[in-house]
């Protein structure tokens, strides 16, 4: 660890409406550091990173950079005192180019004209200090995830940040697009940038991270070096108690009846030839790398693929899923990769995003009944054991292990008997992890037929009666329980596994 502190936080304290998000929380940041900020969804590490990054004020306490007490009442600020950010959510125009974007603070002009070619040869400057290799000229819209963020660095480091906050950075990357950043991350702090790295995702941060400082419930618990800690004393200090194992309890039972048969199901240029059976109490797991065609076959079954042809069949009867609405009405429900854009109306209550598929069993000629609604709601609340002060509160102001938990009771509420779910724990921390995996148990265990997509593969194995083995759209491989390991899956995912064992799977489905 180097040099003297960079960034002081001084018992800073800032309350939201109804919230203390932040609660006399004083840490320290060493010059030339990656430290990590830790804690479970709702403990206040992006808070605190945002409040340095001038994005929230704080309440009371002292801010210091290089020693001197600051406060910013804007990002601008903060970047003009040194500190950039890179936000999980990206916030750019994407209908406007790379070389816009990076030059729309102050645009070059040659007279009372915008000078393209001086915006575009700043933009690649600003990419070419962190050795970035992007189109300047391609729109930002038309770029993956990965090189969104690489834009965001190069437009704090351009600015002459000397500290970058990066707030869950990996949580819509592949590994390797990760392993791109981790290593962008490296050489940055060898030039002297101060890394502020919020995440959930352990590995992480015990690969990256000089020092780690936990939060819990808004109050810092501990700042101490990574050397000094291991995964088990790190989750004990986030959630306040020892994190066990958790193995599934609904294999004691034998499954029940075929509730979803899938034959030669196939969209073009997504998916071909999919074959499996799901029954009552079991889980099936889907592996595969990024672009594999997971997704897309949630989606084709969920009846968001016009394109998809095959037989399905529900509980024993042939159907076609056409669309969502018929899907819910087959008992099929979604939680989705992306509960922001396409699980949750981000304005709405987590009342109202929970009955939104059943408004129609809660109204009576044509007027929702409210004490049926705020009943219901109040039912699937406690169950799922969310974390809010009530069911109206407002569901973009949830951490987002609450906000997943919402999206599951809401297809709970619609007695969905088939649960497909895509990513269930995506940007969640590992208390509410834990949780989840129990409540997918326990809905395992009470009938439910659950289709399983992660790219977590511990998260998959742990939790499945049985694993698919995805690869450029087709089945290369399905291994029951005890025969799905982590090598052998990622063999069969990366091409590189028995070529006998994949021929068997994928030319024998089971189809019980």
């Amino acid at each position: 660890m180097a040099g003297k502190p960079i960034v002081e936080f001084e018992r800073i304290t800032k309350r939201f409406p109804g919230i203390l998000a932040l609660n006399e929380v004083s840490v320290a940041i060493q010059s030339g550091s990656c430290h990590g900020l830790v804690g479970e969804n709702g403990a206040g590490k992006s808070t605190l990173g945002k409040i340095l990054a001038g994005i929230y004020p704080y309440d009371s306490g002292r801010l210091l950079v290089d020693g001197k007490p600051v406060r910013f009442s804007s990002p601008l600020d903060a970047l003009k005192a040194g500190i950039g950010i890179v936000h999980q959510e990206l916030a750019f125009c994407e209908n406007m180019t790379v070389a816009e974007n990076l030059c729309l603070e102050h645009l070059p002009s040659y007279g009372p004209f915008v000078s393209r070619q001086k915006m575009i040869d700043r933009a690649k400057k600003l990419l070419a200090a962190i050795d970035a290799d992007i189109d300047v000229r391609l729109l930002v819209g038309q770029l993956p995830i990965s090189q969104q963020q690489i834009i965001q660095i190069a437009a704090a480091v351009g600015r002459g940040a000397r500290v970058i906050i990066f707030d869950e950075p990996t949580s819509s990357l592949s590994q390797l697009e990760a392993e791109r950043l981790f290593a962008l991350i490296k050489r940055l702090q060898g030039q002297g940038v101060t890394s502020i790295y919020v995440s959930h995702r352990l590995p992480e941060l015990f690969a990256l991270c000089d020092t780690m400082t936990v939060l819990r419930d808004g109050r810092h618990v501990a700042t101490k070096p990574t050397a000094e800690l291991d995964e088990n004393s790190l989750v004990e200090m986030m959630i306040g108690r020892r994190l066990e194992e958790y193995f599934p309890t609904y294999l004691e039972a034998e499954p029940g009846e075929e509730m979803l048969r899938v034959e030669n199901f196939s969209s073009p240029g997504k998916f071909k030839d999919i074959s499996f059976s799901l029954k009552a109490g079991e889980i099936l797991g889907l592996a595969g790398l990024v672009g594999a065609g997971r997704t897309e076959i949630a989606q084709a079954l969920f009846g968001l693929d016009n394109m998809a042809s095959g037989r399905v069949t529900v509980a024993g009867k042939q159907v076609r899923i056409d669309s969502p609405s018929k899907a819910i009405k087959l008992g099929l429900g979604l939680v989705p990769e992306d509960r922001k854009r396409h699980g949750l109306v981000l304005s709405m209550s987590a009342c109202s995003n929970m009955t939104l598929p059943i408004l129609h069993r809660l109204s009576r000629f044509g007027w929702i009944r409210n004490r049926a609604e705020r009943s219901l709601a109040d039912t699937f609340f406690q169950r799922m054991k969310v974390r809010a002060p009530g069911v109206d509160a407002l569901i973009a102001g949830l951490s987002g292990g609450n906000q997943q938990k919402v999206v599951l009771a809401k297809w709970l509420s619609a007695q969905c008997r088939i649960l497909i779910l895509d990513e269930p724990t995506r940007g969640v921390d590992v208390g509410a992890k834990a949780e989840i995996h129990a409540l997918i148990d326990q809905l395992a265990r009470e009938g439910a037929a659950v289709l399983l997509i992660s790219s977590e593969l511990p998260e998959v194995l742990n939790l499945s009666t049985r694993v698919l083995v995805l690869r450029h759209g087709k089945i290369v491989g399905e291994l029951p329980r005890n025969q799905a390991d982590q090598e052998t899956v990622m063999r069969l995912m990366a091409g590189i596994g028995s070529a006998q064992m994949a021929d068997s799977a994928a030319s024998k489905p089971e189809l019980q």
